[in-house]
Formats: C-alpha cells, structure tokens, sequence
C-alpha cells in the first residue's frame, strides 16, 4: 500500500445497510406470497368469471415488490471517499466534490443522526455514509476526514 492509499477515507453506512437488505427481502418475500395468494380460489368464484384475480395480477405484485425493495435498497447509496485533496459526499439523493480548501471543518454533533462537512461559506453538506448508529466505525472515519482536513490547511490560516 502507497502512502497515497493510505491517506483515504471511505465510509458507507454499515447498520443501515444491513437493515435495509433484510427489510429489502422481507418486502420481496411478501408480495410473493401475497401474489401466490391472489391467485387461489375463493368461495365466491363464479365459475363462469373465473377468479377475481388473474396472472397478471400476480406477476404485477411480484414486481411491485421488486420495486419496493429497490427503493429501500435506495437508502443504502451514501458514499464518502475523501483524499488528500478533496471530500466526495454521495447522498441518497445527489452529490457533491469538495476540495479541503473549501471545508471550514467535519462536524458530527453529539446528538446529530450523521456527520457533516462545514463549507467556508457557511453551508453544511451532511454525510449520510458517516452514521452515529455505527458507533466506532463512525468515529474512524470522523478522525480520518479531519486528519485529511487538518493535513490540507497545515501551515495556512483557516477562515473564521
């Protein structure tokens, strides 16, 4: 390992991901029995409709829950992967790159859900990939974005 390797930060939400498979498979797992279930018979057939509920029928909640477990999967997309020279923050929903010259600090508050990288303009960007559920490996990666904040600003003056 380089020493440029070794001066990276990657996090990614850890519980968070774990629960989210789970619950991603149980929705799954649902909708196909519920799907299986559609399709049997009830005691109000008419035998010349047929069942209330047809193939199609089926295949759709199948697929429904395909689509519910992806948006769940969807939770799991944070991402932080910071360098020597620069943050980049994946949220759920869009992104950003940051470079350290631009970064007043790495906050993660005591009671705060998630860490957060404060801009020079006073703008905060959260880290959804840095979770306080995730306890140590969130400190980790808490010191190792401020190592890397700390090691771009040496020898400058940072803003106040």
């Amino acid at each position: 390992m380089t020493d440029q390797q070794a001066d990276v930060v990657r996090a990614r939400p850890h519980r968070l991901t774990i629960v989210c498979w789970a619950l991603a498979v149980a929705v799954v797992v649902i909708f196909s029995v519920v799907a299986v279930l559609l399709g049997r018979p009830t005691t109000t057939v008419d035998p010349e409709v047929g069942p209330p509920f047809g193939l199609g029928d089926q295949i759709g909640m199948v697929f429904l829950g395909f689509l519910l477990a992806a948006g769940v999967l969807s939770l799991t997309r944070p991402r932080v992967v910071a360098d020597a020279e620069q943050i980049k923050v994946r949220n759920v929903v869009g992104g950003v790159t940051v470079p350290w010259t631009l970064v007043r600090g790495v906050r993660f508050d005591r009671h705060s859900p998630w860490a957060a990288i404060e801009l020079l303009d006073d703008e905060l960007v959260s880290v959804l990939a840095v979770q306080a559920a995730d306890k140590q490996r969130a400190l980790d990666a808490v010191r190792g974005l401020r190592r890397l904040h700390a090691a771009a600003w040496e020898g400058k003056d940072l803003p106040s």
